[in-house]
């Protein structure tokens, strides 16, 4: 039996996530000079992992999040070449037990690198996120 060159086994990747739950990212100093947040939650995920599949794995790690209006707000933080320290770019938000335009939105489309790390500003149903699209110059 011949095996199809098309099947290809790939690898999960472990994702180092950090996460807040007042609405905020960790300023960019958090992960500086080696240091990183202490919220690091580690999961195994595919690159083709949707922000949906993220939420889920979250609210399962922190019962208060499965509480139905929570919002995510899902941004990659990575190492910048042009200049020492880290970016943040933020990727998407998801909302618990609501459908969302980024639900379906993965890391491989938005260029993840192994490497990087996922923060994830969580938001309780009973406050409002901060509006999103300005991102703060850090």
């Amino acid at each position: 039996e011949e095996e199809s060159p098309v099947t290809q086994k790939t690898c999960p990747l472990l994702l180092r996530v950090f996460t807040t739950n007042n609405g905020l990212h960790h300023q960019m100093d958090k992960f500086s000079r080696g240091n990183i947040p202490s919220s690091e939650l580690q999961i195994y995920i595919w690159m083709d992992a949707t922000l949906k599949e993220l939420t889920s794995l979250i609210k399962q790690v922190y019962p208060e999040a499965r509480k139905k209006g929570t919002h995510f707000n899902f941004a990659i933080v990575f190492t910048d070449l042009k200049r020492p320290g880290y970016r943040v770019k933020e990727i998407g938000s998801t909302m618990s037990c609501r459908k969302g335009t980024d639900d379906s939105m993965t890391l491989q489309l938005q260029k993840f690198q192994i490497g990087d790390y996922l923060d994830i500003a969580i938001t309780p149903p009973n406050r409002a996120p901060p509006p999103s699209g300005r991102m703060r110059p850090y």
